[in-house]
């Protein structure tokens, strides 16, 4: 009976500390130099403090940049599962990539959750739910946007070819320009001059000197649009600036009325809810109702550029 008990206590123990163990993840995200995942990791820095407050941990992972985007993905990927997690947080920007992976990690029973891209492919990874924007219909309402503002002719510039996130984006404005009569130009330039202002304006300027009929110009990352902006200021040009994403920058010239508007993705919001609901789910068993969480799009232009403004100053846009 004593030998009995012995074992009854120890099963409870067992028990008791397999439902106490930490549960660890890993946040995967975007280059070390685009200023937008700054953004993504100040939610991410807020939702650890809830996870360390219940005895998990964060492990943020960043590319090194974007010249072998998939490969880096890939290898990030199997160094979280290297590191034994016990789930992963992380857009889908090269489904060819990382979707093998990303199966391979779910089949060792890693709960992976999904955010900022890569929607389309949530139901093939089993991922528990996706925050961030619907880049097809951001796209379409930032194409839509510029045309009833009267832009006839828009040039969408992809500065990493081939990532999907940003191919849907054009897509989208392509059909939304259409739709409200307006002709859209992609321009795709070599991903090595993802962040280099000055060489993505001078390829901007090259064709909007070779194409005077575009008036307008919509850029998928805030850092582009700096880019852009040198462009129509070194021409002398009058063309109409819309961007993705947000930065200092691009809401101090839309304040200024040198820059016509931009949309908002919330990527605070998208660092936070995945890393925290990963976390939660994990920990709690929690789960969200409404799949998917969209966290955008909304168009900042200068009827609510104030608002924008105070969440600039707050770090978290």
């Amino acid at each position: 009976m004593k030998f009995g008990k012995t074992i009854v206590a120890a099963t409870v123990a067992v028990m008791m500390s397999t439902s106490a163990m930490a549960q660890n993840i890993a946040v995967i995200a975007g280059s070390i130099e685009d200023g937008f995942f700054n953004l993504i990791k100040k939610g991410v820095d807020d939702a650890t403090l809830m996870v360390e407050a219940n005895g998990g941990t964060v492990n943020y992972l960043r590319t090194p940049n974007y010249d072998n985007f998939g490969p880096d993905l890939v290898t990030l990927i199997n160094q979280a599962v290297a590191q034994g997690v016990d789930g992963i947080a992380i857009p889908v920007w090269v489904p060819d990539a990382q979707v093998p992976a990303l199966k391979a990690a779910a089949e060792q029973g890693i709960v992976i959750m999904q955010y900022n891209a890569g929607q389309d492919v949530k139901d093939d990874l089993g991922a528990i739910n996706y925050f961030g924007s619907d880049e097809y219909v951001a796209g379409v309402a930032g194409g839509k946007y510029l045309a009833e503002k009267g832009a006839k002719h828009i040039l969408c510039h992809i500065q990493v070819p081939g990532a999907v996130n940003l191919e849907t984006r054009c897509k989208g404005v392509t059909d939304g320009a259409s739709e409200a009569g307006a002709k859209v130009t992609t321009l795709r330039v070599p991903a090595n001059l993802d962040g280099d202002v000055t060489g993505t304006a001078e390829s901007i300027k090259a064709e909007l000197i070779g194409d005077q009929s575009i008036d307008a110009i919509i850029n998928l990352a805030a850092w582009a649009s700096d880019a852009s902006a040198n462009a129509v200021g070194q021409i002398g040009g009058k063309q109409m600036i819309g961007t993705f994403d947000m930065s200092p920058a691009v809401l101090e010239r839309i304040a200024e009325g040198q820059q016509t508007m931009a949309i908002d993705q919330q990527p605070y919001l998208q660092g936070f809810l995945a890393t925290s609901m990963l976390f939660a789910h994990l920990k709690f068993g929690t789960e969200i109702a409404t799949d998917p969480v969209l966290t955008g799009p909304a168009i900042v232009d200068a009827s609510n550029i104030e608002s924008a403004l105070e969440g600039v100053k707050l770090g978290a846009r």
